[in-house]
């Protein structure tokens, strides 16, 4: 199984765009959205073709492969628009005898660690910043943001198969990756 890895889209139809182009290029079995899907933010500047409606749209067309949490952007206006749901604060994936703890990052983190055991992973946007790296006992992964990268990272998503995590950019480039 192929895990796609996709946060802070932020209403974006430009970068929304381009993250279809890689799920389609990566043949994934399923996208996982990270949150913050539609909405910029008040601390957020517009993205690059600001349009919640058409990626709201777009995410539809996927929503039988889609699996999704809540962001701190995200609300409850939201999902009545979006035909998938969104609204949870996490989902849990079992993995190859491990737990995949997906959240977007405003509530569980690094500094507040849901309940995980040895080996068990992290995964979280929120922060727009990509994190692939072993913590104590656990991984924490972080694909970064699609749409508003921070602290001169590239436009980002991941990718998670046979047990190899990999951050890449727009056109494919791997930029940090793990071995799970």
């Amino acid at each position: 199984m192929k895990l796609f890895f996709v946060s802070d889209i932020h209403g974006s139809l430009y970068y929304f765009k381009k993250a279809l182009e890689a799920y389609e290029s990566e043949k994934a079995d399923h996208m996982v959205i990270l949150g913050d899907a539609l909405y910029h933010g008040p601390r957020n500047p517009l993205p690059k073709e600001y349009s919640p409606k058409e990626v709201a749209e777009l995410l539809n067309t996927y929503k039988d492969n889609i699996i999704a949490v809540r962001g701190n952007c995200d609300s409850e206006v939201d999902q009545m628009i979006i035909d998938y749901p969104m609204m949870g604060d996490y989902a849990i994936i079992l993995y190859n005898n491990r737990k995949l703890f997906l959240t977007h990052g405003h509530v569980y983190n690094k500094d507040h660690l849901p309940n995980l055991r040895e080996n068990d992973v992290l995964i979280h946007g929120h922060t727009h910043i990509p994190v692939a790296e072993k913590m104590d006992k656990i991984y924490l992964l972080n694909p970064g943001s699609i749409a508003l990268p921070k602290e001169n990272n590239p436009n980002s998503y991941a990718v998670l198969e046979k047990d190899l995590f990999e951050i890449k950019d727009l056109s494919g480039n791997v930029i940090k990756s793990i071995h799970l």
